[in-house]
């Protein structure tokens, strides 16, 4: 298969599937309209914020490499 055509298809189901989650969550009537507001909103942008959650995560578990170590410290003269 095309790459292109994997890549649309990807973006296809994405979008109609948001949609149709979209509509579900602004038919709710137990919801505030804050509430759908922003389970909608999050519901289109949550692969963006995974992707930004992620590489903060993994980011801030890099430890920096010493080539060199100071053996011992104690008192220099």
């Amino acid at each position: 298969m095309d790459l292109l055509f994997i890549i649309y298809f990807a973006l296809a189901i994405y979008f109609v599937l948001s949609l149709v989650i979209s509509v579900f969550l602004a038919k709710r009537g137990d919801l505030d309209n804050v509430q759908k507001f922003a389970q909608i909103v999050l519901v289109w942008l949550i692969p963006y914020f995974a992707a930004i959650a992620l590489w903060q995560f993994n980011k801030s578990q890099d430890q920096a490499v010493c080539k060199h170590s100071n053996f011992g410290g104690g008192f220099k003269r």
